[in-house]
């Protein structure tokens, strides 16, 4: 563990001044990120979630964008719909499971 960007444990903050001092320095002014770039990709169960940053070296991201599953799931009901009803766009959809939220950008 690097101790620099670690919060102290709970038991230390609450003893020492300068664990509690630590804990607050890291909560409000963050701590610098190496300069570059990287994308993080986990599986779940609506799809694959991407987290991308890139970082000037500052303590807060240049740019940062979130690959929502439901989002990219949600463009195949074209292909899903042709050939289909109105009526079946119900079923399509629920057969997708989105989760809307993520959907709305």
């Amino acid at each position: 563990q690097d101790k620099k960007i670690t919060p102290p444990p709970r038991a230390r903050i609450n003893e020492s001044m300068e664990a509690l001092i630590h804990h607050f320095k890291i909560f409000t002014e963050g701590f610098k990120v190496p300069e570059g770039e990287v994308y993080v990709a986990i599986e779940s169960p609506r799809g694959e979630i991407g987290c991308y940053i890139a970082s000037d070296g500052s303590a807060t991201p240049y740019r940062m964008h979130v690959r929502a599953p439901s989002f990219v799931n949600i463009q195949t009901m074209p292909l899903m719909m042709r050939g289909g009803l109105i009526a079946d766009a119900v079923a399509v959809i629920s057969s997708v499971d989105p989760v809307l939220g993520e959907v709305d950008r």
